[in-house]
């Protein structure tokens, strides 16, 4: 009786043994096949050039090519659902913008959680909004936007990436600053709305730097004034919204990478780690610093806190600028 116990004993501890070997030659051999980055808004806008970059290098980095997909529509929650409702395999994952914690403050009735259904993986960018008008018209300042705003019946209208999106919030706290009509126009995206904007279909727009630098550099677009506290180095020439007299005018935006959920957290720190390791190479660094992009790369614990925070203040911001709720 005691042998065959000692073998039943022997053989669970072996057995035991192999399971926990098994988990870490699994986790190593993570990814075996392509990954796909889901993006919720069309190529060519700030979220998409931001997460290339990344997703290129890390497709060398990981060994299999992070393959991405454009989803856009409803201020980027076709995209983020998609994502929400993927299996939490590490073969799926997300790059979005603030909008991520900002539509839960406007839209009532979501289909997903954006805190609870997500696994966060690492802020991307920190980067600056800059206001840009037709190359070919008139407004050459700050001063010339609320001069023309005062003389037109009905104000000026500005276009966004989507209702709620920074782009919005920036120009609504610009209206509120001004006290004058402005009339907002959401698109599925900034590059819809900047090729309005460049067919003078918009009046003005505040955009995230990466997807309008293109257009300021190519001349199409002109930069007259930038929502950080300081100017960038990117334009040097151009000033503030603060400086143009409306202090303590101060707006950004960020990015970052998403899992689905119940994604495996060895997993889940592998492709930040892969993330932060782009975002450290030079000619990335250079890349965004060329779109005006600070990179960050922090840890999925830094950013969940950090992602919590925003969506309080951005919370608090949404209710002062009267957006009225909307279901998606």
């Amino acid at each position: 009786m005691t042998f065959r116990w000692n073998r039943l004993l022997a053989g669970a501890l072996c057995t035991l043994a192999a399971a926990g070997l098994a988990a870490p030659a699994h986790a190593a051999d993570y990814p075996e096949r392509p990954i796909r980055l889901v993006l919720p808004y069309p190529p060519g806008g700030p979220t998409d050039l931001l997460a290339r970059v990344v997703a290129m290098e890390m497709s060398q980095s990981l060994g299999q090519q992070v393959v991405v997909d454009n989803r856009p529509g409803a201020s980027g929650m076709i995209g983020a659902e998609a994502v929400a409702r993927a299996k939490p395999d590490g073969y799926t994952f997300l790059a979005n913008a603030s909008l991520h914690v900002i539509n839960p403050t406007i839209y009532p009735e979501m289909r997903y959680d954006a805190l609870q259904d997500f696994a966060p993986i690492t802020q991307l960018a920190d980067v600056p909004l800059v206001l840009v008008v037709p190359a070919n018209g008139t407004i050459r300042s700050v001063q010339d936007v609320v001069a023309s705003a005062k003389a037109r019946d009905g104000g000026l209208s500005f276009g966004s990436a989507g209702t709620a999106s920074s782009q919005q919030l920036a120009g609504e706290s610009f209206r509120m600053a001004t006290g004058l009509p402005m009339l907002h126009v959401p698109y599925k995206g900034s590059a819809p709305a900047l090729a309005d904007l460049i067919g003078g279909q918009l009046d003005f727009m505040f955009d995230s730097m990466p997807s309008a630098m293109p257009f300021i550099q190519s001349g199409q677009l002109r930069a007259i004034a930038v929502t950080t506290p300081q100017r960038v180095p990117a334009l040097p020439d151009v000033p503030t919204v603060a400086e143009s007299g409306y202090p303590g005018f101060a707006i950004s935006t960020w990015y970052g990478f998403w899992a689905p959920q119940g994604t495996p957290e060895e997993i889940v720190q592998t492709l930040s780690e892969h993330a932060a390791r782009a975002l450290a190479l030079p000619q990335v660094k250079e890349r965004y610093a060329s779109m005006g992009a600070q990179p960050v790369g922090s840890s999925p614990a830094d950013f969940a806190a950090y992602q919590a925070r925003e969506m309080e203040k951005w919370a608090d911001v949404v209710r002062r600028a009267g957006i009225e709720m909307a279901t998606p």
